[in-house]
């Protein structure tokens, strides 16, 4: 068989559970690839579970792993001059990560820690290396998932520059909910962010003060599109959040 010189994983290795492996396969990149490329990917991936808090890759650190989160998630950080750390975004289930590292071979730019348990599927740098010598198509695929990503980087920076703070967090609400969203069992119109995020956390990925944010969220439960419960933040009416979110300077 063609792809004979792929590796398998030994058996001793960990596996997915059916919830994970859904996770993986329903990822909007790994979606699109052809199914023996999946099967390929697959075949040669092994797990790696991590506690809460746990330090999953270090800045300065040589790339050895291509990874895709299958639970939990991923929080990426810097460390600012005063020694305080930074949320930079967060990687959620079925996302992949790391080929820019992968590919050209630089050290690891930023932190990357769990965020609560969190399972990660990974693909040694070498196996990388043999599926792309089997499967060009792998090469376009990485292609467009780039591409996607610097679109999502343009758009956070227009955002930056052109909203107010409101129709930031609006969107990133939105986006939590699209990503780690759990419907309320007495309300099914109502969804529990199940990313458990400090307020604090939720400020460094919008580039604003705590306080400010604080306010906004506060705002936000009096018209009631959210409620703030100890545990975390409940979406109440995401029209309503859709609306803030387009909302102009």
């Amino acid at each position: 068989m063609q792809n004979q010189s792929l590796k398998r994983q030994s058996m001793d290795e960990p596996i997915l559970t059916m919830e994970e492996r859904e996770a993986i396969n329903a990822g909007r990149w790994f979606s699109s690839l052809s199914p023996s490329l999946r099967h390929d990917i697959l075949r040669c991936a092994y797990v790696k579970r991590f506690k809460d808090g746990d330090l999953i890759v270090a800045r300065g650190e040589p790339p050895t792993e291509w990874t895709a989160v299958a639970k939990g998630a991923v929080r990426v950080s810097s460390t600012s001059l005063s020694g305080k750390q930074i949320t930079l975004t967060y990687v959620e289930p079925g996302v992949w990560f790391g080929d820019v590292a992968m590919f050209d071979g630089d050290q690891r730019t930023h932190d990357a820690y769990a965020h609560g348990p969190t399972s990660l599927l990974c693909v040694s740098r070498t196996d990388l290396r043999k599926i792309l010598s089997v499967h060009v198509e792998l090469y376009e695929a990485l292609l467009r998932l780039q591409a996607r990503r610097i679109r999502t980087l343009f758009g956070l920076v227009e955002d930056l520059n052109t909203l107010p703070l409101r129709a930031r967090l609006a969107k990133q609400l939105l986006h939590l909910v699209r990503s780690y969203g759990v419907p309320c069992l007495g309300d099914a119109n109502e969804t529990r962010i199940g990313l458990q995020l400090a307020q604090e956390e939720l400020a460094q990925l919008l580039g604003a003060s705590r306080q400010r944010v604080n306010q906004e969220l506060k705002s936000m439960e009096r018209e009631g599109a959210i409620r703030i419960e100890p545990g975390g933040l409940v979406v109440r009416q995401r029209d309503a959040l859709m609306r803030l979110s387009e909302t102009e300077l």
